[in-house]
């Protein structure tokens, strides 16, 4: 890693934790710069304000998730296991401690700010790519689902409901046995609503 990156790095890593500590409003460069153990002209030199630095938390937060999410529906797999692979999609984020810092951090400064939560939404298209695999199965006549934007939520949901809110409150992410047990017992219920 170049110094220049690794410094950027620092820079972000202090910046995640002094927001989850103190909020936007009362984190300051000043102390991201302290915390980084770099001074206050090089955290402007890679940021040019504190808005700015959050934005770049967010851009890494939903390019994370896209990358994870890169999956589509395959007609020529059975169902099930793809679902389980679609449902760890999502779980090797929510398993992730980094990841799930930056949620933390994100979902606080969202419930303080509309606007910002809006943006957010659109960065993190999750939805949508469940979405489309759920209409692609549904084609194929895989799954029997006349919204697939419904049932890509409520798959969505029964994951998250056991390994992402209770990690945004806790701050303890649930481990990777336990993502397995949430992901199959996920697929599971959701097949017995849309399974053919």
């Amino acid at each position: 890693m170049a110094l220049t990156d690794e410094k950027r790095a620092q820079i972000l890593d202090a910046a995640v934790e002094e927001f989850q500590e103190l909020g936007f409003a009362g984190t300051s460069m000043d102390r991201i710069a302290a915390r980084a153990k770099v001074s206050k002209r090089t955290v402007y030199n890679h940021f040019e304000s504190k808005e700015a630095l959050f934005r770049a938390i967010l851009d890494l937060m939903a390019a994370e998730a896209e990358l994870a999410l890169d999956i589509s529906y395959d007609p020529e797999r059975p169902i099930k296991p793809q679902l389980n692979d679609l449902g760890w999609a999502e779980g090797k984020l929510l398993v992730n401690p980094a990841f799930m810092r930056l949620a933390r951090m994100v979902v606080g400064e969202t419930m303080r700010d509309p606007a910002l939560a809006a943006e957010m939404n659109v960065k993190m298209q999750r939805i949508m790519v469940f979405g489309e695999f759920m209409a692609a199965a549904a084609k194929s006549g895989a799954l029997s689902a006349p919204d697939p934007t419904l049932a890509a939520e409520q798959f969505i949901g029964l994951i998250k409901t056991r390994a992402f809110w209770p990690v945004v409150f806790s701050g303890v992410c649930v481990s990777r046995e336990e993502m397995d047990c949430i992901v199959s017992d996920a697929v599971t219920l959701f097949l017995n609503t849309y399974g053919v």
